[in-house]
């Protein structure tokens, strides 16, 4: 990198910068065949072709969630030992291949049988998968919601500052408007192109394998020439880098990686029920449709707000603000009775999700600096990941053992409110100062 003085945008954000937070956007929505979102979009097709009941496939995905999780920590690892650019490439090819392998699969003659914990009632019910379907959207899986989010967190992370709000604001909004974009360009496929679920997604893996080629070989590696860490007794105002196990070892990382990750478990799970939930209340399905449609707009305005916010007040208090809302709405929902009613709880939800965003985009490298960054964020999304892969079993189990929505989701209020105060009160770690020596993991 020149050492020339960086060119800046209107925004005072440098092109570096901007090019930089562009393709950690776009890495991120390229994880989409790799999310419950994106799977959805091609299950009941793929459910027909393979002639697969929905308990095994629910099972399998379950699975496939819960394992590829762990690909956040070595990919954590990796990134930090190689760097961000060709961790980028391999990551993004493995997966196109992978989403191309799987546009092919057919009906296999060999089986896995998976176990699905019921909650609330005890036992456990077993459920037989085709094998070669299970390795593939365990690939996608790891390879997508895990391993690619980790690198964009990491890239975006590593070039935001010190101060990352504004950058992590951008990045949100970016991230946020490029899914919107992709589910819009599936939705044409089907409707007005009528393109078969195969046929799309092998066209999205040769996307993402034509994106590794490309990030090899113009994304440039983050300048941290300026971040390192200093001699130990040094006296200087630079940042201090944390270890994943001393990361592991402040009671912040905990209150941040575990409040996020329970927005993620409420949100995957009110996401996949949505439509229930509210016919549960006495609304019909175009309510659901008009809700699934404005409450991500609502939240592209959080991402802003709260990227500015976070220049201005301490993470934690946007954490604790963001989830006392999320535990308000939560909490007002079983009474939910009127248009207005619902619609005010969607823009709550909308602007706990979009806070929420932020937060955790932002938190990682302004409390733990980024030498380590990658293995930290790795560890933190592995926990997004569980309990993501959590949130449908909880409901689903919830409403089952209760017979409706409202003692499960109250509970979930309750435990929204305990996070609240623990951000609230528990300190994040100072990311500047002096620095002692600590051993890499």
């Amino acid at each position: 990198m020149s050492s020339a003085a960086p060119i800046h945008t209107r925004t005072g954000i440098s092109l570096a910068t901007a090019s930089a937070i562009g393709v950690a956007a776009a890495a991120m929505v390229a994880t989409l065949p790799g999310r419950t979102h994106g799977l959805g979009l091609v299950t009941e097709p793929l459910l027909a072709d393979l002639s697969l009941g929905r308990v095994p496939f629910a099972a399998l995905n379950f699975w496939a969630t819960l394992i590829g999780a762990a690909f956040c920590i070595p990919v954590g690892w990796a990134i930090d030992r190689f760097g961000v650019r060709l961790v980028l490439a391999v990551v993004l090819f493995a997966l196109g291949v992978t989403v191309v392998a799987m546009s092919g699969i057919t009906v296999s003659s060999h089986a896995v049988e998976l176990p699905v914990p019921e909650l609330f009632v005890g036992g456990v019910e077993w459920s037989a998968v085709p094998l070669d379907l299970f390795v593939l959207v365990l690939l996608t899986r790891g390879l997508g919601q895990s391993a690619l989010s980790v690198v964009s967190l990491a890239l975006v992370g590593k070039v935001a500052g010190k101060k990352p709000g504004v950058v992590i604001g951008v990045y949100s909004f970016l991230v946020a408007l490029g899914f919107m974009s992709a589910f819009a360009g599936v939705k044409g496929a089907f409707e007005v192109l009528h393109t078969d679920w195969r046929i799309l997604w092998a066209a999205l893996g040769w996307i993402l394998v034509a994106f590794g080629v490309v990030a090899l070989l113009i994304v440039r590696e983050p300048n941290l020439a300026e971040q390192k860490e200093p001699r130990a007794g040094a006296s200087t105002d630079k940042e201090r880098s944390h270890t994943l196990l001393a990361a592991l070892a402040t009671p912040g990382f905990w209150v941040f990686a575990l409040g996020t990750s329970f927005y993620g478990m409420v949100a995957a799970g009110m996401s996949l029920f949505n439509q229930s939930l509210l016919a549960e209340r006495g609304f019909d399905r175009s309510v659901f449709l008009t809700i699934t449609t404005v409450t991500p707009l609502i939240g592209l305005g959080a991402n802003l707000a709260a990227g500015w916010l976070a220049t201005k007040v301490r993470l934690g208090v946007l954490l604790a603000a963001s989830l006392l809302i999320l535990a308000g709405a939560l909490a007002a929902f079983p009474l939910v009775s009127s248009l207005v009613e619902v619609y005010t709880y969607a823009a709550a939800m909308g602007v706990a999700g979009g806070m929420l965003t932020v937060v955790f985009f932002a938190v990682w490298r302004q409390a733990f600096g980024p030498v380590h960054l990658g293995q930290v964020q790795g560890a933190a999304q592995l926990l997004t990941v569980l309990a993501s892969a959590a949130g449908p079993l909880v409901l689903a189990a919830g409403q089952r053992a209760y017979g409706s929505y409202t003692s499960v989701v109250q509970n979930l209020a309750a435990v929204a409110l305990v996070f609240a105060v623990a951000a609230w009160i528990v300190p994040l770690p100072k990311s500047s100062g002096v620095a002692r020596k600590e051993t890499s993991v």
